[in-house]
C-alpha cells in the first residue's frame, strides 16, 4: 500500500468492489490514531475535537476544501468543539482508497 496522503481520489461509480475488512484494517494503520472502523466493515469514522466553536469551524471548512479537491464527501457531524468524520464510498457499498485517502490529508492538517 503507498502512502495514502500522497494519492488523489479516483472514481470508483459502481465498477470497484467493496474493500475486504482485512484491507482495512491494515489500511487504518497508516492513519493517525484514533479512525476506526464499524462493525460491518463499510465505514471509518474519527471524531476531533477542539478548545472551541470558532477551531471547529476552521476544521470543517478545511475538511470540505478536502472533499471539494477530491470530490470524495465524508459525513460530518458538528457541535461546539467536536466533529465526527465518517467517510465510507456509497457508491460502491463500503470502503475504498478513496477514503483512506481523504482522512490521510485530514490526519495532515493536524501534522
Amino acid at each position: 500500500m503507498s502512502d495514502f496522503k500522497t494519492r488523489h481520489c479516483q472514481s470508483c461509480e459502481g465498477f470497484t468492489d467493496p474493500m475486504p475488512r482485512a484491507d482495512a484494517e491494515r489500511a487504518l494503520g497508516q492513519l493517525a490514531a484514533g479512525w476506526g472502523l464499524d462493525e460491518a466493515g463499510r465505514s471509518i469514522q474519527r471524531c476531533f475535537k477542539f478548545k472551541n466553536y470558532h477551531e471547529t469551524m476552521a476544521f470543517v471548512n478545511a475538511v470540505a476544501w478536502i472533499a471539494h479537491t477530491e470530490d470524495h464527501h465524508p459525513d460530518l457531524a458538528v457541535g461546539y468543539n467536536r466533529c465526527a468524520v465518517e467517510f465510507s464510498t456509497h457508491a460502491i457499498g463500503g470502503l475504498s482508497d478513496n477514503d483512506f485517502i481523504c482522512a490521510a490529508r485530514i490526519d495532515a492538517l493536524f501534522e
